[in-house]
């Protein structure tokens, strides 16, 4: 069974190795998991899952592997609480549920049976209609049919859908293929990640404090600078025409560098860059800031990153006077190289799904110049992006 569970991930495309999965059956040779089925896929998640990309396609295989798989039952302890018993009927049975067990002789009598059955049964049973199992129709068990019965380990009622762990996916946005979310770009910045210490010193330095304190005989309070993340950042957002249609990404993936990146400087532009960009789409017309400003403003060390869709005419790239919206002196591509010149670390994400940049002749004239360094807004292709520029 594990081998095939194991073989099943590989499948999936989750990345595990045979030490991985030694390193599970050691655990569950230590009885880690307790025969526990929620257990275990808390246990094999641990052990077999190293990046949270990965967290979907394992609940995906899992569910496949272990589906209707519940809690064993153990050769000892098979003692439950009345109390308890009649509390989990309560909760799960509805008022005409509850009418209808009257023909076993009442609540009482099904639990008197309940526990005659639990003491009789050795193991774990599936099917049938007397004992306590699954995807039978005892009145006792999960997962089967039988009007005046008690659910055991299954979640809601029978003409719902019954959702395990596994089965919620609630990772399912994490995986690298599809669109991104604020939560899993970042994620994906944290890729980008170079800490330092800057600033007041207002973080208490505990080490520092005991050593000076041993050392003087009384307590000597330490401060130090808070570790930030030191990585300058200078985006530049397409906005307006054909990126009105990926305003969400865009505003989900501002919000995350916002969040991650201390030292952010961002503009606007519209299609390609030209000669001014601007910081504020309401003034974008009376406020602007030349190109040549941003280039001696922000030294280096800075890592470019654009976003647009780099879907427009290919004149607007290649021509002067290109532009849609004014006379532009030199062609797009000049100042685009002349940003690609200062800034050596850059990238450019792109809200189309990469199968269709074929059919756009800017989009490869804009990869062109970006030397290749073009990756789709994925999870997969923001992660690319950030080992990019590291």
């Amino acid at each position: 069974m594990f081998i095939a569970f194991f073989e099943a991930l590989k499948s999936a495309g989750v990345p595990v190795s045979v030490r991985e999965y030694l390193t599970l059956m050691e655990a569950m040779d230590a009885d880690l998991a307790e025969r526990q089925v929620d257990a275990f896929y808390f246990l094999a998640r641990a052990c077999l899952v190293k990046d949270e990309r990965h967290l979907d396609r394992f609940d995906r295989v899992f569910g496949q592997c272990f589906k209707g798989l519940e809690a064993a039952l153990g050769e000892e302890g098979h003692a439950i609480p009345e109390e308890w018993l009649r509390k989990l009927a309560e909760k799960h049975l509805t008022e005409e549920e509850k009418r209808q067990i009257e023909a076993l002789g009442g609540l009482d009598k099904l639990l008197e049976t309940l526990k005659q059955r639990l003491e009789e049964q050795k193991g774990r049973h599936q099917g049938g209609s007397k004992w306590v199992g699954t995807a039978g129709t005892s009145p006792f068990g999960a997962y089967g049919y039988n009007p005046e019965g008690i659910r055991i380990g299954q979640d809601g009622n029978r003409n719902f859908r019954a959702v395990k762990v596994w089965d919620k996916r609630e990772f399912r946005d994490l995986d690298g293929e599809v669109e991104l979310g604020t939560r899993n770009i970042k994620v994906a910045l944290r890729r980008l990640r170079k800490f330092a210490r800057i600033g007041a010193a207002e973080e208490l330095d505990l080490d520092g404090t005991i050593r000076e304190t041993a050392r003087q005989g009384y307590l000597d309070v330490r401060l130090r600078p808070e570790r930030r993340n030191a990585v300058k950042v200078l985006l530049f957002l397409d906005v307006g025409g054909s990126m009105d249609w990926h305003i969400a990404q865009c505003e989900e993936l501002f919000s995350a560098a916002r969040s991650e990146f201390k030292h952010l400087e961002h503009y606007y532009f519209h299609n390609c860059v030209y000669e001014s960009v601007w910081r504020d789409n309401r003034r974008r017309a009376a406020e602007r800031t030349p190109l040549h400003e941003v280039l001696h403003t922000y030294g280096g060390d800075y890592k470019l990153i654009f976003v647009g869709d780099a879907s427009m005419s290919p004149y607007e790239i290649t021509m002067a006077n290109g532009s849609v919206e004014h006379s532009n002196a030199e062609p797009g591509k000049v100042w685009l190289s002349r940003l690609l010149s200062t800034y050596q670390k850059a990238v450019w994400l792109n809200p189309v799904p990469e199968a269709h940049w074929g059919y756009t002749e800017s989009i490869r004239l804009v990869r062109h110049i970006m030397e290749g360094r073009m990756f789709p807004l994925t999870v997969e292709g923001l992660d690319g992006a950030m080992r990019e520029l590291t």
